[in-house]
């Protein structure tokens, strides 16, 4: 019996491969702008109709975006690379800047965190599981944007319990020096609570429409919800941190040490 032939892609998905390739292959390098219409056409023995679908592949993957009248280019995407160790974490608490800040400045990266609300609330269900509170119970939000390079890369909401936080920096609505940790190991606070463990709980899905824009996330492009709980020298939980981020703008790195 003869064997039948593997089925072809699609011409539009063939054009969509071999770009996709240089692409990633670093060939065509971010801000690149691709050959023309006509060009790929010409290029790839098809009609510009065909190329035009590619190329709506590769936007929707996020790896191309499109400008009126301009063209086609590879896609910019600011990379931030996150390194959690014990030791990297006491040495950027050291500086008086924000671990976030101090790891994207130690890529040459310019970080800034905008404030999008402080105030009282209750605890979500999730939140609550993990500060080892009773669901609506009352806690303090800060909810903020993180930046780098004038573009969006995570949307982190930060729980704390609201007998923990209250009258300090936490509950103003403005950023902290040194970040909320400056806060809650401050040997003179009103806290001074020692963080001496993080849990990370992580998973991936599709954007919501809300975060999508205010990401500027492309189509197609999932993100990564993680949650974040810091442990004091007792194991109680004084802070969580729910992150949206997009999952093409991060690399994660965790060192673990096993005694």
């Amino acid at each position: 019996m003869s064997e039948t032939p593997a089925r072809e892609h699609p011409p539009f998905r063939r054009v969509a491969n071999e770009l996709r390739a240089e692409i990633l292959r670093g060939d065509l390098e971010p801000g690149a702008k691709l050959s023309s219409e006509n060009e790929l056409a010409d290029r790839f023995g098809l009609t510009r109709a065909t190329v035009r679908k590619g190329i709506a592949l590769l936007r929707s993957e996020g790896l191309v975006i499109s400008h009126q009248g301009k063209g086609a280019f590879v896609r910019e995407r600011p990379n931030v690379r996150m390194l959690s160790t014990g030791t990297n974490y006491r040495e950027r608490r050291s500086t008086g800047v924000s671990n976030y800040n101090a790891e994207a400045a130690a890529q040459g990266q310019k970080a800034r965190q905008v404030i999008r609300e402080v105030g009282e609330g209750v605890a979500p269900a999730k939140v609550a599981e993990h500060l080892d509170v009773d669901e609506g119970a009352p806690v303090v939000v800060r909810r903020r944007l993180f930046v780098i390079d004038d573009s969006p890369m995570q949307l982190v909401d930060s729980y704390y319990p609201a007998d923990l936080a209250a009258g300090t920096k936490l509950i103003q609505p403005k950023p902290i020096r040194g970040g909320a940790h400056a806060v809650i190991e401050d040997p003179d606070g009103a806290i001074r609570r020692r963080i001496v463990q993080f849990v990370e709980d992580l998973d991936v899905r599709m954007p919501t429409p809300d975060e999508s824009e205010q990401l500027e996330i492309p189509s197609g492009v999932p993100v990564a919800r993680v949650i974040r709980t810091a442990y004091d020298s007792a194991g109680v939980p004084v802070e969580v941190n729910d992150s949206v981020v997009p999952c093409d703008r991060h690399v994660f790195r965790y060192v673990i040490d096993v005694p």
